[in-house]
């Protein structure tokens, strides 16, 4: 549905915005505006807060002066309960994939699901689905050391879209890797907005 500017409705919406840290503002004043379906990247150097406007986005920070809202909901109104439902909208991709180590691929994807208490069938039948998704098929039972940057990247992906999540949220999905790899995710990234909306 359209908004009466013909814009669809704005699904993250940031205004003025600013963070400082140690006397160091690292957020000053931002505006941003993410409609809904849109694919936004955010650009910058080491250092220039793109993983702390991140964190604003899903809670974990709260913005020293300024407004975060998703789906029209002031952030800044939820309490310690509210939040952690609210952060149910996103699913988060951290830098280098960030898995359990201890837990195979397939632990891995199921993380969250068992957490939901989603019953063991559907568990099974969504872990499938997501590796599918990232082209992962056939890698349930491999341990995160066993797998390429690339790989771990994927099997990120794949948790991070398991719960089904309105908002996906990528954290420098490309560092670290080479020109080949990176081209790989990029059209991974690209792949799972047209599958997923």
């Amino acid at each position: 549905m359209a908004t009466p500017s013909g814009l669809p409705p704005a699904k993250i919406e940031l205004q003025r915005v600013s963070k400082a840290f140690g006397g160091r503002t690292v957020l000053d004043g931002l505006d941003l505006v993410i409609y809904e379906g849109e694919s936004v990247v955010i650009l910058g150097g080491s250092g220039s807060g793109k993983s702390v406007l991140l964190k604003h986005m899903i809670g974990l920070l709260r913005p020293d002066s300024g407004r975060v809202a998703v789906d029209g909901v002031d952030i800044a109104t939820l309490g310690d309960r509210e939040i952690t439902g609210f952060r149910r909208r996103f699913g988060m991709s951290f830098q280098e994939g960030a898995l359990f180590d201890s837990m195979t691929v397939w632990e891995n994807v199921a993380f969250a699901l068992r957490r939901a208490k989603r019953p063991k069938d559907e568990i099974a039948a969504r872990v499938a689905a997501c590796l599918e998704m990232v082209h992962l098929e056939g890698a349930e039972t491999k341990m995160p050391a066993e797998l390429s940057g690339g790989m771990r990247r994927r099997v990120g992906f794949a948790r991070a879209i398991a719960l089904e999540p309105k908002i996906l949220l990528f954290d420098e999905p490309t560092t670290g890797l080479d020109p080949v790899m990176k081209a790989v995710i990029d059209e991974l990234i690209l792949e799972l907005q047209q599958k997923l909306g």
